[in-house]
């Protein structure tokens, strides 16, 4: 087994964004490549369960914790291309570089194409799995590949996009343990030029129209700025910020379906109130509806239940979960339980879950 090695006193919870769940057997942190193929081979050997973290962000670990070892991804390489064999400049970062710092890193290099994803919590090797988004921009757009420990051959290989799945919030990546991420590159753009600003709200925050191009420095101060007004950036000091993000993500309604759930809508919120929605990316018929928005008109309010409800709807946005400093995880599920079964029933629309479940579910 390499680096440190924890003992099972110390909780998982230290782990996640969240600060929940129970503690694991054991807790191996590695600091670099070879130590992540090394333990989990090793762990797989002996047939020991393995929890793979990175920066837990996306995290809900259940009351008991986990029943075997913890492998906390800390490794750090960060390698800019010149893009001599593809023409264009690109990235390749460990999976367990702090996505934030990575981001930083490519706009005081003088790249853009990261910068609207500026500002969210995790590690670099989840962004692909999970296949990231904000502010009109996804992994989808900018990833150039891939590299995964396959557990069953024992080797390590790059994918390019085409073979991940990748989806609106998923790939086929998420929810199995077979590959293991350990390296992930990003195409860049060249002289500091962002990505097209889509989102109308950053668009109009930085003052251009939607699709125009911004310095990537000026659209990521936008954005930390934007997502700290949300509660969506960490902060230690702020409950809001003890969540595992967007909790929901927002329903995608199938094209016949979508005149009566919209008529269902409107009959609770007036005729007169637009709902916002919007088309689907994966289906030319389908709408996607905002999850926050549902949530606000089904009655959760920002800040729900109470001010002294251990867990509670964050106070600046109702998409996030928050621990308030003592809450459990069961807590969190029975909130999220209750603002799901409250959408479904008021709307008729099924919200789903965005974070990995671990010894735990709704």
């Amino acid at each position: 087994m390499t680096d440190t090695q924890t003992p099972l006193s110390a909780p998982l919870a230290e782990l996640t964004t969240l600060r929940l769940g129970g503690p694991a057997r054991e807790i191996v942190r590695c600091p670099d490549t070879r130590s992540i193929v090394e333990t989990i081979l090793e762990l797989d050997e002996r047939s020991e369960p393995a929890l793979v973290i990175g920066g837990g962000s996306n995290l809900v670990i259940g009351d008991a914790g986990f029943d075997g070892t913890a492998v906390v991804l800390a490794s750090s390489r960060i390698e800019f291309g010149s893009g001599r064999e593809s023409g264009r400049a690109h990235v390749v970062a460990d999976a367990g570089v702090n996505w934030d710092d990575l981001v930083a890193a490519t706009v005081e290099a003088g790249f853009g194409g990261l910068e609207c994803l500026s500002g969210i919590p995790g590690a670099a090797g989840a962004t692909p799995v999970q296949n990231v988004g904000a502010y009109g921009v996804e992994v989808a757009d900018i990833l150039r590949s891939v590299q995964v420990l396959d557990r069953r051959s024992g080797n390590l290989r790059w994918v390019s996009p085409t073979e991940l799945g990748l989806g609106y919030r998923t790939s086929n990546l998420k929810h199995r343990n077979d590959f293991v991420v350990v390296a992930v590159s990003f195409w860049l753009n060249a002289d500091r030029a962002s990505q097209p600003i889509r989102y109308r709200e950053l668009a109009t925050t930085v003052g251009v129209d939607p699709g125009d191009r911004v310095d990537a420095g000026t659209a990521r101060e936008a954005v930390i700025g934007l997502r700290r007004g949300k509660g969506m950036v960490l902060d230690p000091a702020d409950f809001d910020t003890w969540s595992a993000g967007s909790f929901f993500t927002n329903p995608i309604v199938a094209g016949d379906d979508a005149p009566a759930v919209l008529e269902r809508i409107a009959a609770r919120v007036g005729d007169d109130v637009a709902i916002p929605s919007y088309p689907a990316a994966d289906s030319p018929t389908a709408i996607k509806l905002s999850a926050g928005w549902l949530i606000e008109r089904a009655g959760f309010v920002r800040g729900y239940p109470a001010a002294d409800a251990p867990v509670r709807l964050s106070t600046k946005h109702t998409l996030a979960l928050t621990n308030r400093g003592s809450a459990t995880t069961e807590q969190l599920l029975t909130l999220a339980r209750e603002v799901r079964d409250g959408v479904l029933d008021a709307f008729g629309v099924t919200l789903r879950p965005e974070p990995v479940f671990v010894n735990c579910s709704l």
